[in-house]
């Protein structure tokens, strides 16, 4: 069976029990392999591997083990709202530039290492209008900044993208940020399954099935 892995922080970690490899929480990752799954019986083993609160620089620190050495065929990475809220909590975040300069040295160490493995990274999303009023336009403009170099980032390396902020942004015709998300980052079930969706599109035309 092909290895599906997700990789990221509190979005995709959506509390995972750590102590059991074969979990893969609550949230989008849980509906992919939901969906894949009955759509291509035994053909995909899904493996969760992101955790809540980690940073592009935690990432790297443990990514020979978590992802690297597990050799996964297929590796989708979201990371960069922690890089932001960090400095506004606990003013220990990530500047752009170094953000970019670490995602660039984790990417190459990746293609170095798995030439073969199919890459896809998510864009890093807000939905401000879910925030304290007094985080709103710091939060939008770094996360856009970020959000800028991922896509810089995937054209470096040819890789797809997944757009979740204009994604999410449609869904706001639908209804309001608090229906998809529970502050602007943290998504419902609904805010998953829109995520999930995105996800499964970009595998199958990438995969060709």
């Amino acid at each position: 069976m092909k290895t599906i892995m997700f990789q990221g922080d509190s979005i995709t970690d959506g509390g995972r029990y750590k102590d059991q490899p074969t979990h893969l929480g609550a949230g989008y990752p849980c509906l992919v392999s939901s969906k894949l799954g009955r759509a291509y019986p035994e053909q995909y083993n899904f493996v969760n591997r992101a955790i809540s609160g980690n940073k592009v620089t935690d990432l790297i620190g443990r990514w020979k083990r978590d992802c690297l050495n597990m050799k996964p065929d297929y590796l989708t990475i979201l990371v960069g709202v922690n890089d932001v809220w960090h400095e506004l909590v606990y003013h220990d975040g990530t500047d752009t530039g170094t953000f970019k300069k670490v995602y660039d040295i984790l990417l190459e160490n990746t293609r170095k290492a798995l030439p073969d493995t199919e890459i896809v990274l998510m864009e890093p999303y807000v939905l401000e209008d879910a925030m304290e009023e007094s985080q709103r336009e710091v939060f939008k403009n770094d996360v856009a900044a970020k959000r800028q170099a991922v896509r810089e980032l995937a054209e470096k390396y040819g890789l797809a993208t997944i757009p979740l902020q204009d994604i999410l942004n449609e869904a706001l015709k639908e209804a309001p940020a608090t229906y998809w998300t529970v502050e602007g980052v943290h998504l419902t079930w609904a805010g998953h399954q829109i995520i999930c969706d995105a996800w499964v599109e970009t595998f199958k035309q990438r995969m060709g099935l």
